[in-house]
C-alpha cells in the first residue's frame, strides 16, 4: 500500500482524534466535517495576494532578507519507504506562502486566523515540517525548493474594526427571515 498523508491532517486530525486519523490514512474513511464558512478561503486568498512579491521585512522584521515568491501551491513528496516495511507513503498538500531568502534558501509560512498560543504553535509544527519535506523531496515534476531553512506561522487576530469607505459588494445585507 502507498498511503497519502496530508500536512494539515498532521496538525488537526491527528491531534483531535488519532483513531480518525488512522481510519482516514489506512482505510480512506474521512472524518465527518463541519462546513467552514467560505470567509476563511477568501481571507487566505486575499492574504496571499497582499503578500505576493513583498519583502520578508513586511512579514516580520527578524526574518532574513528575501521576497514572497510562491503562494498557495500544491506540493507532493516522493515515495517514502521505511526499512523493514512493505507499505510506503507520500505527502501531498497546499501551502499558503513560501519566501525565497537572498541566500538561496526558503521559508514556509502558514496563515492562521485566531489568537496565537504556544499550544497552537506546537500543533502546527508537524504541518510546516511536512510541507518542507515535500518541497525538499518532491515527486518528479512537482515543485522543488531546497533548502527550507525557516518555518513560520503568520497569525491574524482582529484588534479593532474601522471602516473608511463602504464597499457595497461586501456590505450587502440580505434579510432571510424576520421575527
Amino acid at each position: 500500500m502507498n498511503y497519502k498523508l496530508s500536512p494539515s491532517n498532521f496538525a488537526f486530525l491527528y491531534e483531535g482524534c488519532k483513531r480518525c486519523y488512522y481510519l482516514k490514512v489506512i482505510h480512506n474513511i474521512p472524518q465527518l466535517s463541519i462546513p467552514l464558512p467560505s470567509i476563511f478561503s477568501k481571507m487566505a486568498g486575499l492574504l496571499k495576494d497582499h503578500y505576493d512579491g513583498k519583502s520578508t521585512k513586511e512579514l516580520h522584521p527578524d526574518l532574513p532578507p528575501g521576497t514572497v515568491k510562491y503562494g498557495e501551491q500544491w506540493v507532493k513528496s516522493s515515495i517514502i519507504s521505511l526499512p523493514n516495511h512493505i507499505s510506503t507513503c507520500f505527502i501531498i498538500g497546499r501551502f499558503d506562502i513560501v519566501v525565497e531568502f537572498e541566500d538561496g534558501s526558503y521559508g514556509v509560512i502558514d496563515f492562521k486566523t485566531g489568537k496565537p498560543s504556544q499550544e497552537s504553535v506546537d500543533l502546527y509544527k508537524r504541518q510546516l515540517h511536512a510541507y518542507a519535506y515535500a518541497l525538499e523531496h518532491p515527486t518528479p515534476r512537482a515543485l522543488k525548493l531546497s533548502p527550507v531553512t525557516k518555518l513560520g506561522l503568520l497569525y491574524f487576530y482582529p484588534s479593532k474594526v474601522s471602516q473608511e469607505r463602504v464597499d457595497w459588494l461586501s456590505s450587502l445585507f440580505i434579510c432571510v427571515s424576520t421575527y
